[in-house]
């Protein structure tokens, strides 16, 4: 195996992370910074205010995200394992 191609597959495989990762960090990301917003401005510092609506938001991210997911990972595991013949 050459080093290209050795950057080639991390590359690849961080990308394919990020974009698998993103559709459920992003929505709960953004629901934590505009719950840490009212927090802020009504001075209300409960934990479990935070929790919940995060939890609930990657919940739903993941049941409508989900199904890409598993097909983008499906895709990327089975390129690879098909790639192997030609690595070396």
């Amino acid at each position: 195996m050459h080093a290209d191609l050795a950057l080639q597959m991390m590359s690849a495989l961080l990308w394919t992370g990020l974009l698998v990762c993103l559709p459920v960090l992003g929505p709960t990301m953004l629901v934590g910074l505009l719950i840490s917003i009212a927090q802020v401005v009504t001075q209300v510092q409960e934990m479990s205010l935070t929790f919940v609506p995060k939890l609930i938001t990657a919940a739903l991210a993941l049941i409508v995200f989900g199904p890409w997911m598993l097909r983008s990972l499906a895709g990327y595991m089975t390129r690879l394992w098909l790639d192997i013949p030609h690595m070396f």
